[in-house]
């Protein structure tokens, strides 16, 4: 544990960020313009790491026709402030596409397009982050038994990078998840890798290719490999009857509402159960209503000329698979009768989803500080700070892991700008003694939703 000596007085960040994906992004843009309009003395000082060596957003799933699933106007900013100049518009007009955007008559972008405004956005704050860079250790920096500091060491390459910081942002993201028992390899994927690892079928006239899963990005890598490989049979394996349609109706979208969190957080358990059993529907495993059609037609079409290549095998769960050097064997079973059959495959695809980083993991002894519940979950604040013994002065803030406490948008796109706005509002209020209270103030009342003035403390989400 470092110890701070009378005297010593490093260059101390107000605010650190672990990972650079869109909602530290977010997280840096909110804090340029905080910056913009306030003095030199009510600035905030922030640095990002990230482990990739430029900004990426799930490149592995940038299929060329997949659009978002979000309205654009929940961009980086726009909810927060919509006049940010890092709004998507002030995007399409820098790109020279605002008017056929716009006569384009849609409010769903193609993914790789707000990826590229994602990269867009990025390269605009790129002075706070430093890429390359994995963390590999956060210290307590304590005096007197209390903890006013954390020093995070990045390592780029050999050389290691030691930063202090009042305030810790988490953003690190989802991880890919994988079947127990089940490891990726050259024919064994998980679909975040499908389009690094699909050039490698280019020429090799692969004839089997299955795809397990019954979300929209199994629905997406189905329907993407069919066109790909037009002599390969493309085989789907999902436990439904067949693909579920996402709930995007008026009324159930008001999950992702700013508001929603309010509610969400403030809700009893069992209330908290109920809501997610209730609108799951709006982002778990369910697809397209459009895309649900399209694989349908594609595969009556084919039984009416007798051509069929894209097989539906529901009401079924692959069991297993074993890996070899020319072809990947995936066993199914029936969930009816308990059959089993052997599917000999060019490519196993799993599009099983992902699960939340460890929020702890990073933080070793800090961690420790750091409260959890009776099921072993982080204790959160209404302002996604994590709950700490209180001789941890520090913020440690989470973007993300936080579903359990503030509901379904906790990893999604839906918030984010609301909920950067309120963490900053979280970290400026908190400092208020050294005189960034009025700019707290500010910013509360630009970012909170309608009906929030009180969280002046609190914050926003996530999707």
């Amino acid at each position: 544990m470092s110890q701070v000596p009378p005297g010593d007085a490093p260059l101390v960040h107000d605010l650190i960020g672990i990972g650079f994906g869109p909602s530290n992004v977010a997280m840096a843009i909110a804090l340029s313009e905080h910056n913009a309009r306030v003095g030199r003395q009510e600035a905030v000082t922030a640095h990002f790491f990230e482990r990739q060596p430029r900004f990426g957003w799930h490149r592995g799933m940038l299929i060329d026709d997949a659009t978002m699933q979000v309205s654009f106007l929940k961009d980086l900013v726009t909810l927060r402030n919509p006049t940010s100049e890092y709004s998507f518009l002030c995007y399409l007009q820098s790109k020279g596409r605002l008017i056929d955007f716009v006569n384009h008559k849609n409010l769903f972008p193609l993914r790789v397009e707000f990826h590229d405004y994602f990269e867009w956005a990025a390269s605009k704050v790129d002075d706070m982050v430093s890429y390359g860079h994995e963390i590999i250790s956060v210290e307590p920096v304590e005096r007197d038994g209390v903890v006013e500091y954390l020093d995070v060491t990045a390592r780029s390459g050999d050389e290691l990078v030691v930063h202090r910081a009042r305030n810790l942002v988490l953003g690190t993201g989802l991880r890919p998840k994988m079947p127990e028992g089940v490891e990726r390899s050259d024919r064994v994927w998980h679909n975040s890798d499908l389009l690094a690892k699909v050039e490698s079928l280019e020429g090799t006239n692969p004839e089997r290719i299955v795809v397990v899963g019954a979300g929209q990005s199994a629905a997406e890598n189905v329907a993407y490999l069919h066109r790909r490989f037009p002599e390969a049979e493309i085989c789907a394996v999902f436990s439904r009857y067949g693909y579920s349609p996402a709930d995007d109706s008026a009324f159930a979208n008001r999950i992702f509402d700013p508001e929603a969190v309010d509610e969400y957080f403030t809700a009893p358990d069992d209330i908290k159960r109920k809501l997610m059993d209730y609108h799951g529907n709006t982002n778990y495993s369910v697809v397209d209503i459009d895309l649900i059609d399209d694989l349908y037609r594609q595969a009556y079409q084919e039984k009416v000329l007798g051509t069929e290549r894209l097989r539906f095998i529901n009401i079924s769960r692959l069991t297993g698979v074993e890996d070899g050097p020319d072809k990947v064997r995936a066993f199914v079973t029936s969930l009816v009768t308990g059959e089993e059959s052997v599917l000999e495959a060019d490519v196993v695809v799993y599009a099983t989803g992902y699960t939340p980083a460890e929020p702890l993991g990073l933080l070793g002894p800090v961690g420790d500080r750091c409260h959890r519940d009776d099921r072993g979950r982080v204790r959160v604040e209404r302002d996604y700070r994590l709950a700490t013994d209180p001789e941890l002065r520090c913020g440690i803030y989470l973007q993300g892991g936080t579903e359990h406490t503030h509901g379904i948008t906790s990893s999604l796109l839906s918030n984010t700008a609301i909920r950067v706005g309120e963490i900053l509002s979280s970290v400026l209020d908190r400092a208020g003694e050294t005189g960034a209270g009025a700019a707290a103030e500010e910013v509360a009342d630009s970012a909170a939703p309608a009906g929030s003035a009180a969280l002046v403390d609190g914050v926003g989400t996530p999707r």
